[in-house]
């Protein structure tokens, strides 16, 4: 057995065992907690020299299954890259062209999955973000709640408010808006899919005269300063580092005098927004955000000061998307006959492989998520701001 495996396998000593196509098996440390199970021969070779993105390739590929906890064997995996690649440098990023034919097929393909397989993981109105945990043992529903309540409050949000919600996924923030805030709200979407059951729940919850779903490109929208408050969540990973002074320029024209933008985003650990854990981020492009693109917090501060917008403050709530996406793992995984029953093979092992190493890669520091809040000042320089942020906590 031993001679089936290259040495750089049989010196490891880590809790995964490797199963062979001819049955044979090989424990590279004590007490495996995860087996992977090497369906093709040639990838043994891959196994001496093995990138995450190869790793997650040949397991969407089928032509490796793994055996025990999701979470636990991409923890597992990276150690296994990490052994043998020690020395692994991500590939400086390119920088891509968006244009709005692109920016439609790449929301299409990510988020025209299934209304009903997205709907067995992510909380009940289906807030696919960042939930905002106040206990560190709320329920995913309450922390989205909370989330959708926390970025309200940073929009000092009032009752008769005009809010522009950019990327309104399938309106959860905007019926919260108008129910609990008594706000108008106006959300658009690239995804045929999320507006249609957007829209059922905006007319089921009787808030079709305070909420206005529409599909639209954010290039289109209107720049006459109609909108008090500016919300976007989940949305500028899409933009793309060429379009972030375009992006930011349209929602300063959207906002009126005095009013307030909240950018709710992905942000990379690196300045230049190279991607980091050794091909994760090759795998994320090639097979879940298509032309997705993570700047830098500095990036898109800059961007938004450059557009006139003034940044009074920003919170990273990355140890939040770790635990939100843990649920959503959790959930997933704890359905897996539901979810094959909706979508094909391959996409549910893109997104088992995906929720689970995207709560490892929060959980360590490989990426972030900030919210900035930015301010479109008066002519003189002023804005209605409190002093302090008591007024978010009370």
């Amino acid at each position: 057995m031993l001679a089936q495996l290259p040495p750089a396998l049989q010196s490891l000593h880590l809790p995964l065992r490797l199963k062979l196509w001819d049955g044979n098996q090989f424990d590279l440390g004590p007490s495996p907690q995860v087996t992977i199970l090497v369906k093709e021969p040639q990838l043994i070779s891959q196994l001496t020299h093995p990138s995450l993105e190869q790793l997650g390739t040949a397991f969407v590929e089928g032509k490796l299954e793994l055996e025990g906890d999701i979470g636990e064997a991409i923890r597992v995996c990276d150690e296994l890259s990490e052994a043998l690649l020690p020395d692994f440098e991500e590939a400086s990023p390119a920088r891509l062209a968006h244009d709005k034919i692109t920016d439609a097929e790449a929301i299409s393909y990510h988020y025209d999955v299934s209304n009903a397989f997205y709907r067995l993981w992510l909380d009940q109105d289906m807030a696919y973000s960042c939930a905002y945990f106040r206990e560190p043992d709320n329920t995913l529903d309450q922390a989205q709640q909370d989330k959708f309540d926390h970025l309200c409050r940073k929009l000092r949000l009032n009752a008769g408010d005009y809010l522009l919600d950019v990327g309104c996924g399938w309106g959860g923030l905007a019926r919260f808006a108008a129910r609990e805030y008594d706000a108008k709200v106006f959300g658009i979407t690239l995804s045929k899919e999320q507006l249609k059951l957007g829209r059922q729940r905006v007319k089921a919850e009787g808030l079709a005269d305070k909420v206005d779903l529409q599909i639209l490109d954010y290039r289109d929208l209107p720049q006459d300063g109609r909108f008090d408050k500016v919300v976007s969540v989940g949305m500028f990973e899409h933009v793309g580092h060429a379009n972030l002074a375009l992006y930011c320029q349209k929602l300063f024209g959207a906002v009126r005098e005095g009013g307030l933008v909240m950018n709710h985003g992905i942000t990379a650990k690196h300045v230049d927004g190279r991607p980091v854990g050794r091909g994760a981020g090759e795998f994320i492009d090639r097979y879940v955000f298509p032309h997705g693109e993570l700047p830098h917090l500095s990036m898109i501060s800059a961007s938004l000061c450059e557009a006139g917008l003034e940044v009074v403050d920003v919170e990273s709530l990355r140890l939040h998307y770790a635990k939100t996406l843990h649920h959503w793992s959790e959930n997933l995984e704890n359905q897996l006959h539901k979810a094959a029953a909706l979508v094909p093979e391959k996409t549910l092992r893109i997104w088992r492989l995906y929720l689970a190493g995207c709560a490892y890669a929060f959980e360590k520091g490989w990426i972030n998520l900030h919210q900035i809040l930015a301010v479109k000042p008066y002519a003189d320089g002023h804005h209605d701001l409190p002093w302090t942020r008591e007024d978010l906590y009370r």
